[in-house]
């Protein structure tokens, strides 16, 4: 293709040879995967209004705050005609065995994808460097770009673009990638035909379904987010219920139960960014030594990181649900009761049900 065809007099062929452009630009800057999606959702848009009316986003407001634009991109952004859509490796490589972790409930159990620095930043400014080689090619052209920054169905975009299936956990699944990896969009007003969907693999199994802690999967491909740690724990502003509070373990930022038992997690790669390496330790660290961090403390720590958006109340409330569930120590009730006082009345809450449990621990 010559350099710097108009968008709008793009043939075929010159359709055609771009989209092979997109795919080899996007691994240069470092995406695992690139695909195209139209935009036509309305499968996707019953399966949300469902969602919704069944009340599962619990406190996720903003997921029916903007109506049909989440299912309808050119109500988000005026003549989208395709969307390119990119997923990016997270497993850090040195992690330690995250199983190691769970069955060790004095130490805490972060989201893989968390125990870098915060992602959206980082993907970001690669899908803009994308769009900007493209623009070089092409002359100008309509485009947005998205990472988990506006009602947009990334999920069943994805589905389209050819990234993977639906699993039934909810999460995108590769035959060659597993799960985890990250999702972004471009939303664009040029004509690129979608990409071959790919064959759902799921089969018969349920491991997903039958591991979550808190049965938040309530049948296949359908998540009741209220019961969800993930949820809770990232997401849920005030109190958590008493009843799901002995479920959730050490887990004190999210939950991956569900992909560290699925069979296809055993073709993951670790990520190539180093962005994505764990910091402060937190792949191994202590509840007690989070839970002693001072605001200041964690502000500092968690600067650059998806975990500072919580805040310090919700992470010291995640935490002590954790040191209540935590085997029977004199220490943790030592610095449960150093925190009461100091504490705000929503932590305050949590801190006395773990002495509670600690008490009733034998």
């Amino acid at each position: 293709m010559s350099p710097h065809i108009h968008a709008k007099h793009l043939s075929e062929q010159d359709i055609e040879k771009l989209c092979q452009q997109i795919k080899q630009w996007g691994i240069e800057l470092g995406f695992n995967y690139v695909g195209f999606s139209d935009i036509e959702l309305s499968a996707a848009e019953k399966r949300l209004m469902y969602w919704l009316e069944k009340g599962y986003h619990g406190d996720m407001e903003w997921m029916q705050r903007h109506g049909t634009k989440r299912s309808r991109p050119q109500e988000l952004v005026a003549n989208t005609q395709s969307i390119i859509s990119v997923r990016m490796d997270y497993l850090p490589p040195e992690d330690v065995d995250p199983i190691m972790i769970l069955n060790h409930p004095e130490c805490a159990y972060i989201s893989r994808y968390a125990l870098g620095r915060d992602y959206h930043k980082l993907m970001r400014k690669r899908l803009q460097q994308l769009a900007n080689q493209i623009e070089q090619h092409i002359g100008r052209f309509g485009y947005r770009v998205f990472v988990d920054s506006a009602p947009v169905l990334e999920k069943p975009i994805a589905v389209k673009a050819g990234a993977g299936w639906m699993g039934k956990h909810t999460n995108i699944l590769s035959r060659d990638a597993g799960s985890w990896f990250f999702l972004a969009e471009i939303y664009t007003d040029l004509p690129l035909p979608s990409s071959t969907p790919v064959i759902e693999h799921c089969g018969h199994c349920t491991a997903c379904i039958d591991i979550c802690p808190t049965q938040a999967i309530i049948a296949p491909y359908q998540l009741d987010a209220r019961r969800c740690i993930s949820y809770l724990t990232i997401e849920h502003e005030g109190s958590i219920p008493e009843v799901l509070r002995p479920l959730m373990g050490n887990r004190i930022y999210g939950c991956d139960d569900c992909q560290l038992v699925c069979p296809w997690n055993h073709f993951a790669h670790y990520a190539k960014e180093a962005d994505f390496s764990v910091r402060h330790h937190l792949g191994t660290a202590s509840l007690l030594t989070l839970f002693l961090w001072s605001e200041n403390l964690f502000l500092k720590n968690m600067e650059g990181s998806a975990i500072r958006r919580i805040g310090y109340q919700r992470w010291q409330r995640n935490i002590a649900i954790a040191l209540g569930n935590a085997p029977q120590s004199n220490k943790i009730i030592k610095v449960l009761k150093s925190k009461v006082e100091i504490s705000s009345t929503m932590v305050q809450e949590h801190i006395r049900w773990a002495l509670q449990q600690q008490k009733l621990i034998r």
